[in-house]
């Protein structure tokens, strides 16, 4: 491979805006996983934003773009899957598997798309150096005859037109909208745009924490919501403290504190069986690798209001959760998966049309 953009490539990122500013290039913010994609004629590699290669793993993506992209080209999208009218970022993370015959069944049941919205360099030349007002243009020249399932992500400099795809595409499972000075040159793995991204709040009941590598302070609050059954479903954690908070809450939580799990909703956290249909802080899978799983019980009585972006499988927080504050006056039965948003249903294949 020779092209005048080589990996390594890390892409350039966002940083979080409250709102969508005004006189800026606008797109949806896609939720998958951010590639970049090189070609050199028959050559084809797929990497991460860490760089790592994700080629292996998506082989019918890999053959529908060598027929589909430039002779010599090097774009910036997102990987993503799609069911029913949306993304499905729980089929993409089940991609990415040690065995070669799990991912040939995988790519065969599960399809993936790319989703390319900037381009580092067509043919001999790179334009990095370029501002986004040339490179978007060379981009939709590039990809002008483009078919499923490479597409052209969707782009608008009318704020108004990027508020309504915020208030409407999430439905289609999207994150939100990025916004982009139009004078941006391609910065590698610096936040040079902005991320305005979806936030709902939920009350969850706190069952546990677990303590911070740096020493005997908390490190991350466990999170419970209550199923239909009446049984506490872990769903997620809570971090992002400061060391002066972490410290502070080791204090806070003492009264709460059991002395082993026993008599505990998740006391069979270690049974690997007791796992089947429950969810339980420690389950083990290959991203947990030796992680330490352990964690302090504590008597589920606290009730914690949390900022979350999407729910996973409808079960669990997709990221961490952010601490917002204590609700003394609600009770922990109270929290239970009913007081969830869910968007308005948008069909994906509207927002790619």
């Amino acid at each position: 491979m020779d092209l005048p953009v080589m990996p390594p490539v890390k892409p350039m990122l966002a940083k979080s805006a409250a709102k969508i500013p005004a006189g800026m290039h606008y797109e949806a913010k896609w939720d998958g996983f951010r590639a970049i994609v090189f070609r050199d004629g028959p050559e084809i590699e797929l990497t991460s934003r860490t760089t790592k290669s994700l080629t292996r793993y998506f082989p019918e993506l890999v053959a529908a773009l060598a027929e589909r992209l430039p002779e010599r080209c090097v774009l910036d999208g997102e990987i993503v899957i799609a069911r029913d009218g949306r993304l499905h970022f729980d089929a993409l993370t089940e991609r990415i598997h040690p065995a070669a015959s799990r991912v040939k069944t995988l790519a065969e049941r599960t399809p993936a798309s790319f989703v390319a919205f900037d381009v580092l360099a067509l043919g001999s030349e790179s334009t990095v150096e370029l501002p986004l007002s040339d490179r978007r243009p060379l981009l939709e020249q590039a990809l002008a005859n483009a078919s499923a399932p490479l597409h052209l992500a969707p782009a608008t400099t009318d704020a108004e037109l990027a508020q309504v795809w915020f208030e409407s595409y999430e439905g289609a499972g999207l994150d939100g909208v990025v916004a982009k000075p139009l004078t941006l040159r391609y910065r590698q793995d610096e936040r040079a745009m902005l991320k305005i991204k979806h936030e709902r709040t939920a009350d969850c009941v706190v069952a546990g924490y677990r303590l911070h590598k740096s020493g005997p302070v908390v490190g991350s609050l466990l999170l419970g919501l209550y199923d239909d059954e009446g049984a506490l479903q872990h769903v997620g954690v809570c971090a992002a403290f400061t060391m002066k908070r972490r410290t502070e809450l080791v204090a806070e939580l003492e009264p709460l504190r059991m002395d082993s799990a026993a008599g505990h909703p998740w006391a069979a956290w270690t049974e690997e069986a007791a796992h089947e249909g429950r969810r339980m802080p420690g389950a083990t899978s290959r991203w947990t690798g030796k992680k330490d799983l352990s964690w302090i019980p504590l008597r589920p009585d606290l009730v914690a209001e949390v900022a979350y972006e999407h729910m996973e499988n409808g079960a669990r927080f997709r990221h961490t959760a952010r601490f917002r504050r204590w609700r003394p006056d609600r009770t922990p039965q109270s929290c239970t998966y009913a007081q969830l948003e869910e968007p308005v249903k948008f069909d994906l294949a509207d927002v790619l049309r």
